[in-house]
């Protein structure tokens, strides 16, 4: 994917990963759903916030810190896009997690707006491969640190009620 050199692609993919750099996208996309959902969009937007927090702690905070692995090589991207990439270990994906575990929040509690994130979450996805940021390896563990962040979200308000109420 990385060395798919589309015109298409450079033109849709940077944008996405400009919009989801320090989840910008998906503060925007709380605050929108938050702001016109009733009390359904703030419940999904606050489930997305909290899941995508926890996400973001663990992917950036914990794993990239205990596994150092190196971005793929510039030689393998046979665009530009490969000159604008992080400094930190590629393993795993922070964008990716961040991404999935917002949507996989916000699903349950609003699945429309749920299949709407889920467009650009993909996007996200292809983009951290197809920039050279990442090795699919990378996007796929992101992937399932934020599904299970997002089933650990869900469950703890039910959880503490059960116990704590």
């Amino acid at each position: 994917m990385a060395a798919w050199d589309s015109a298409w692609a450079r033109r849709l993919l940077p944008p996405v990963e400009e919009a989801a750099e320090h989840t910008k996208l998906w503060w925007a996309t709380a605050v929108a759903m938050a702001a016109g959902g009733g009390l359904r969009g703030r419940r999904a937007a606050a489930a997305g916030i909290a899941a995508m927090a926890v996400a973001e702690l663990l992917s950036n905070g914990v794993a990239k810190k205990l596994v150092e692995r190196r971005r793929p090589p510039k030689e393998w991207i046979p665009h530009s896009d490969v000159e604008d990439r992080p400094d930190s270990s590629s393993f795993p994906s922070g964008h990716t997690a961040a991404a999935v575990a917002f949507t996989a929040a916000v699903t349950p509690a609003w699945p429309w707006a749920g299949a709407a994130c889920a467009v650009p979450t993909a996007l996200v996805a292809i983009e951290r491969v197809h920039s050279g940021a990442h090795y699919p390896s990378d996007v796929a563990v992101g992937a399932a640190i934020g599904l299970s962040v997002a089933a650990l979200v869900r469950s703890v308000p039910r959880f503490a009620v059960r116990h704590l109420g």
